[in-house]
């Protein structure tokens, strides 16, 4: 077991989202959704940096005003995971430091969660990593939750909006969600977005599979912390919900602050 490199977390906020324009900038209590994500990562000990990368002069404006760390990056990748290669590439990271992809949508994150993300970079073969939160099975039958199914090391199987696996009435099997938190060496990353995209990421419209279909294995690390992510207009008030309720669990039972963070930062809303 190695020591655990160097870790930057890069929160992609682009504008133009089909479902929902201008998300990034969506109220959540008083502050834009991007703020709340940035302000949790924050508390990760394990993370020397965290910055937003966007694509639109609003979301950089209203980051410059909140102090929030924030790069310019084109309008013209076709993932996230694109756009934060770019902004790695901005900031100079190291080939040998870890870069972790922190979707811009998903506020109610735990600290914890980037923790465990990051824990499994101390073996020299892991090259990308991801979460799974357990499902039941009318959650299961979503197509806005991704579903994973992963071997018994942590490998990854297969992701997939449909319900997976099949399940046998008389053999039932745990569902799976996929929680869209990356983290990828930063070789790794420049060998994915140089990869093109096939067939079942196209179908699917999940990025994660292009690794998978070009043999880079993805270890899935199995969380108990929940999250949940902003697809419409309608999460927010679900969104508003989960994070109140985790305030008052927060200010309940106080935890001292993570190395080089605020632990009560997210909590100024």
């Amino acid at each position: 077991m190695s020591q655990l490199p160097q870790c930057y977390g890069i929160i992609p906020a682009r504008y133009a989202s089909k479902r929902f324009p201008g998300k990034p900038l969506a109220l959540i209590l008083g502050r834009p959704m991007f703020w709340h994500v940035i302000a949790r990562a924050r508390e990760c000990p394990e993370l020397v940096r965290v910055v937003l990368a966007t694509d639109d002069r609003r979301i950089l404006a209203a980051a410059h005003s909140l102090d929030v760390p924030a790069v310019m990056t084109g309008n013209h990748h076709p993932s996230g995971t694109d756009r934060v290669l770019e902004a790695a590439q901005l900031l100079q990271i190291p080939r040998d430091a870890i870069v972790v992809n922190i979707q811009g949508d998903e506020p109610a994150l735990q600290p914890a969660m980037l923790s465990e993300l990051v824990a499994p970079f101390r073996k020299p073969e892991v090259q990308v990593t991801t979460l799974a939160h357990k499902l039941n099975p009318a959650e299961a039958q979503n197509p806005d939750r991704v579903k994973v199914v992963f071997a018994s090391n942590g490998q990854a199987l297969y992701f997939s909006r449909s319900p997976i696996p099949f399940q046998q009435a008389h053999q039932p099997c745990n569902f799976y969600g996929h929680i869209g938190l990356y983290a990828f060496r930063m070789a790794t990353l420049e060998r994915f977005a140089a990869l093109k995209q096939g067939c079942l990421e196209a179908a699917e419209r999940l990025e994660q599979l292009r690794l998978l279909e070009h043999s880079i294995p993805i270890h899935v690390v199995t969380t108990r912390h929940e999250s949940l992510s902003v697809d419409r207009p309608a999460d927010i008030q679900i969104l508003s919900a989960l994070m109140q309720k985790q305030e008052m669990q927060c200010k309940a039972n106080p935890r001292p602050p993570a190395k080089g963070g605020d632990h009560s930062l997210w909590l100024r809303a």
